[in-house]
């Protein structure tokens, strides 16, 4: 979506004539320049370099009113230049026997000459006509401009179907010209082909209500509707530096991790076997020996084995400091079963199960123990044992997670995003433009494809 035109080649003036259609009053903001004007009151379009303004066309029959959301005769600074809008033109595309239209507004500056703004269900971007031309080659989707590749978006042919005020050149209703896109957010480069002539014209994408308040307008711009072709994506900009964020952390934690695994002692300073009698009532509970832990104040990892056969058993423990008094109460479960159904055979649980007391300060312990289970299976032999400072590998795990959640959801929405974006274009998908999000969108694809095709 594209608007280019002549820059002036003389001083402007501005004039008060009268329309030979209708006699109604013209203002014309950029006499000497402007090519075609046209009436807001009768629809003619007229030849504003014929001193009797010859009409060149009329399409009040042919077309609705179509008020531009910023008036004629408004002024604004764009890039720090004070620039008046003088024109305002719908174009219309079909697509699968879809229209879609799009408005283009034309800027004059006395000193700077014309510039363009186009806005597309609440997208806007700011267009000036280039002044060289962007490198192409055969066969290829994309093109380069001042070291940046721009990607191929739409081609589509656009019809004239609404003017309003001053051109730099032959507007008509119904006029239709080729219109190519190439996009490198937040910028787009624009090409309009009539015959043997191509125009090009660069463009970049501003909020609305930045243009509001450039033009001092009132009320709130249009809310933007979807994603447009070169709108920027604030999550993609992120992607690169999360994901650099991530493998500096995760190295580190690579780091403690292996100072903490080489350095840990790993000790087994208990082991205690009992027999609990499912059969006996009475209070089960009891104490066991005392047992040093040593060393720094690290973790401690009980484990229960018991010989369950269809069976379980539930310890409640406590690990308390003999000197202090202070315990560390938990409980573990060992159950498993066996069997055979339709299916085949099954089994569940364990014999085994483990838990880890975390920061545990040295100190002499002991343990008190109360064992649960069903009553009348008998007498069910269990092992206690601690062993003292153990590694966890999955605490690195965890944080490994922590970490990567974040980086993995940003990447998603930024992909996400990109196929927004290029749904609506003449591929359906985001090209292979080298950067992360792409990668990871290509690798997504490939083995989204590879499962497809088992």
């Amino acid at each position: 979506m594209s608007a280019t035109g002549p820059t002036p080649g003389g001083k402007p003036q501005v004039a008060s004539l009268n329309c030979p259609g209708c006699g109604a009053g013209l203002t014309v903001r950029s006499l000497g320049n402007a090519v075609t004007i046209v009436c807001d009151s009768c629809h003619s379009i007229l030849d504003a370099r014929d001193p009797k303004l010859r009409i060149l066309q009329q399409f009040r029959t042919k077309t609705n009113e179509d008020p531009p959301l910023i008036p004629l005769g408004t002024r604004g600074k764009i890039r720090g230049v004070l620039y008046e809008v003088i024109g305002f033109q719908r174009r219309t595309i079909k697509v699968e026997g879809i229209s879609y239209s799009w408005h283009e507004y034309v800027l004059f500056n006395p000193m700077k000459g014309f510039r363009y703004l186009t806005e597309y269900e609440g997208h806007w971007n700011d267009l000036a006509p280039l002044r060289a031309l962007p490198a192409t080659a055969p066969g290829k989707s994309s093109l380069t401009y001042l070291g940046e590749t721009y990607n191929h978006f739409q081609t589509a042919q656009a019809n004239t179907t609404f003017v309003l005020g001053e051109f730099p050149w032959q507007v008509r209703v119904g006029e239709s010209v080729r219109v190519s896109d190439y996009v490198s957010p937040p910028r787009v480069i624009s090409s309009e082909g009539t015959g043997n002539e191509i125009t090009w014209s660069m463009g970049e994408y501003m909020a609305g209500r930045d243009l509001w308040k450039a033009f001092n307008l009132e009320g709130e711009p249009p809310a933007p509707i979807g994603v447009y072709e070169n709108q920027p994506s604030p999550p993609s900009a992120n992607v690169k530096g999360i994901w650099k964020m991530v493998g500096v952390f995760v190295g580190l934690m690579l780091a403690l991790f292996i100072y903490f695994f080489t350095t840990a002692e790993d000790r087994e300073v208990f082991q205690q076997s009992y027999v609990f009698d499912t059969s006996a009532g009475g209070e089960a509970s009891f104490v066991s020996n005392t047992f040093k832990l040593d060393g720094r104040t690290s973790d401690v990892e009980l484990t229960t084995s018991a010989d369950v056969d269809n069976n379980w058993i539930y310890v409640n423990y406590a690990l308390i400091n003999d000197d202090t008094g202070h315990a560390y109460d938990f409980g573990r479960e060992v159950s498993y079963y066996h069997g055979h159904d339709s299916d085949g055979s099954w089994t569940e649980g364990s014999t085994k199960n483990r838990v880890i007391v975390p920061s545990v300060p040295a100190g002499l312990y002991y343990l008190r123990i109360e064992p649960e289970s069903d009553p009348y299976h008998g007498s069910i032999r269990y092992t206690v044992t601690i062993r003292r400072d153990v590694p966890q590998i999955s605490l690195f795990g965890i944080a490994l997670a922590a970490l990567l959640l974040p980086a993995a959801f940003l990447t998603w929405r930024a992909m996400s995003f990109e196929h927004l974006r290029w749904s609506e274009s003449d591929y359906g998908k985001p090209p292979d433009d080298g950067s992360m999000v792409s990668a990871i969108g290509s690798m997504a694809d490939s083995l989204k494809n590879s499962g497809g095709g088992e």
